[in-house]
């Protein structure tokens, strides 16, 4: 039973097979996977923020056309201790991610690398207070298909370029574990960033139909509205900028990082997803 206050979302029926295997039959939960997404933000035209959002391509096993931030799962490469590194050690950054210094390095190399594969835009610069002017080359296209598939790790890259990871540009936002009952499950880092001066996003995320920036109010009203999809993580975030109001505010914003993880219910013959104390649903 849910307790009163608590906001719950009604399920697809999809869901309930899967829930009631697991809820029900004693089925082993799927292990979460970590992963890191970023909030990218830009000052909000006139005022406020705009935050830049893919929609997933409905051809995509996990939450097809929901709107996204840039992100995805960690790859073993991401923890390569030769990166180049400016900002917080690993060790801080562990302290404000809730992680060891190993896993720590590998989340915040997977958010600018995912950043990169599907924004175009590069956290990382070739000194520690500089960050690259420009990433809209063929040349910059070349290094982002090379990374894309694999061919090449962050570190390799930024070490073929000459460049430092600036790791100060990013900041910890919140922690978001996939229920139990979902069949695939991420452990995910989010964090913000400013759009870095000079450099331009670009439509490049093969698994995306559309991205553009976009106000988190509009996006809100248009959930509400149901002419677009957010996974509650995303509402949940989209609200939370809203009310700081300001880049400025946000990046300077003091987050206590701990792990949120919705609950899935079966009641009333309905699969419910309750979402943990002390949050509010916007939606």
């Amino acid at each position: 039973m849910t307790r009163p206050g608590r906001p719950r979302i009604r399920l697809p029926e999809g869901f309930a097979a899967r829930a009631e295997d697991v809820l029900l039959r004693g089925a082993e939960p799927a292990p979460p996977r970590d992963a890191a997404t970023v909030m990218l933000l830009r000052p909000g035209d006139p005022s406020g923020i705009s935050v830049y959002l893919l929609r997933r391509a409905s051809t995509m096993a996990f939450a097809p056309r929901a709107l996204v931030f840039p992100g995805g799962s960690v790859d073993p490469r991401d923890a390569d201790e030769t990166v180049a590194w400016a900002g917080p050690d690993c060790a801080r950054w562990g302290e404000m991610l809730g992680a060891d210094a190993d896993l720590a390095r590998a989340l915040v190399c997977a958010a600018v690398r995912e950043t990169f594969e599907e924004s175009g835009v590069l956290l990382a610069g070739p000194a520690p207070d500089t960050v690259v002017a420009s990433t809209a080359t063929a040349q910059w296209e070349t290094d982002r298909q090379a990374l894309l598939h694999r061919q090449v790790s962050l570190a390799g890259l930024l070490r073929a370029r000459g460049l430092v990871l600036r790791s100060d540009l990013l900041r910890p936002w919140a922690r978001w574990v996939t229920p139990i009952a979902e069949p695939r499950r991420y452990d995910t880092r989010f964090f913000a960033a400013a759009m870095p001066a000079g450099q331009v996003t670009r439509d490049v995320s093969g698994e995306a139909d559309r991205a553009d920036w976009l106000e988190p109010g509009q996006v809100l009203a248009a959930a509400r509205r149901r002419d677009v999809l957010l996974l509650p993580p995303t509402a949940v975030s989209l609200a939370e900028l809203l009310a700081h109001g300001t880049v400025e505010k946000v990046l300077t914003a003091r987050r206590r990082i701990s792990p949120l993880m919705p609950e899935v219910i079966l009641e009333q013959d309905a699969v419910w997803l309750t979402l943990p104390d002390g949050l509010e649903y916007p939606l």
